[in-house]
């Protein structure tokens, strides 16, 4: 067995978007399936408390983390088949999302346009079904192969094994602590159609006079309009959207829309009605507030930052300010996107 490189008291300032000054008791870089097969037969470290950390884009840590921190780092884009329908990229779980996505649409693939510049690691893309603009992870996801710790061996999950869900999938229930991501596999549609029914992202059109957009031509738009909208985490510590928008039943919001007649909402598939989070936290008075060195972003209420030396625990308390603030107004319990440690 090759010697493992841990490293102790590590700092995690620089590996989470928030830019928390918390520390991991062990940390681990992991390239591949050997790393993580090495910590499973290891009798320190299989004991330890683990944390699967891809960008740190959907991380709020609140305490040191007194276990294991194993970053993903298994880089990798290829092309790996093609039927009639779809080209099928694989990428590894460390790649940086926005890289694989451009590198699809240098390729001339589309599917993937809509979820530019979102923040975050490939892996960490089927955790949490990211999504934006009308298009999640689930809709242009083929297969993952992931590790699992019970048993050292490989799994492969295809869409429906996952369970993806709004933000929601297998790995934070049945796989949570015991799976790890190693690649994901999406299938990428050969004959294209422009996603461009949100209504940001068909005035970016018609602003640069495009009728008829190409993939490249929507990933613009996004970009764009995402550029505008958020912080850059480079720029000012933070972790994206912070709160799920709240899904409630069309009776919910039919009353909450007599009370309040601008209320934006989205009707679902299934007959329920998805709430824009932002507007609620916006009705609440609480954009460009902040408490102490957490606050919220003067562009858009749905983002929490850090002003600068902010702590976990203080962001979290901004957070749970604004849950209960709207909770009293609306009677509407906001969930929170990050993982909290």
């Amino acid at each position: 067995m090759f010697p493992i490189p841990v490293q102790r008291d590590f700092s995690l300032r620089h590996l989470n978007t928030f830019g928390i000054d918390a520390k991991a008791a062990v940390y681990l870089q992991v390239d591949g399936i050997d790393t993580l097969l090495a910590v499973r037969n290891d009798k320190e470290l299989s004991m330890l408390p683990r944390l699967i950390l891809g960008g740190g884009s959907n991380l709020l840590l609140t305490q040191d983390f007194p276990g294991l921190v194993l970053h993903m780092r298994g880089a990798g884009i290829r092309v790996v088949g093609e039927d009639e329908t779809s080209v099928y990229v694989t990428a590894g779980a460390g790649e940086t999302w926005h890289r694989f996505v451009q590198w699809t649409l240098e390729l001339g693939l589309g599917g993937l346009e809509n979820l530019s510049l979102i923040p975050g690691s490939v892996g960490a893309a089927p955790i949490q079904n990211i999504g934006a603009y009308g298009v999640e992870v689930k809709d242009r996801f083929h297969s993952l192969t992931a590790f699992d710790f019970v048993d050292g061996k490989t799994l492969t999950l295809d869409n429906a094994a996952c369970r993806f869900a709004y933000r929601d999938s297998i790995f934070k229930h049945e796989l949570r602590d015991r799976a790890v991501v190693l690649d994901v596999t999406f299938a990428l549609p050969k004959q294209w159609q422009a996603n461009i029914n949100y209504a940001d992202v068909m005035q970016e059109l018609s602003a640069r006079q495009i009728t008829s957009p190409s993939p490249r031509d929507v990933a613009d738009a996004v970009i764009s309009i995402r550029t505008r909208k958020l912080p850059d985490p480079a720029q000012i510590g933070n972790a994206g959207s912070f709160f799920k928008n709240p899904i409630v039943s069309a009776q919910q919001r039919d009353s909450l829309l007599a009370l309040h007649p601008q209320l934006v909402s989205y009707a679902q598939p299934d007959g329920s009605c998805k709430l824009a989070a932002g507007w609620l936290i916006d009705q609440c008075g609480w954009k460009g507030r902040s408490l102490g060195a957490a606050g919220v972003y003067e562009k858009q209420a749905l983002v929490l930052v850090n002003r600068g030396g902010a702590s976990g625990k203080e962001i979290a308390a901004l957070a749970q300010a604004i849950q209960a603030d709207v909770q009293a107004r609306f009677g509407v319990r906001l969930e929170p996107e990050p993982v909290f440690i």
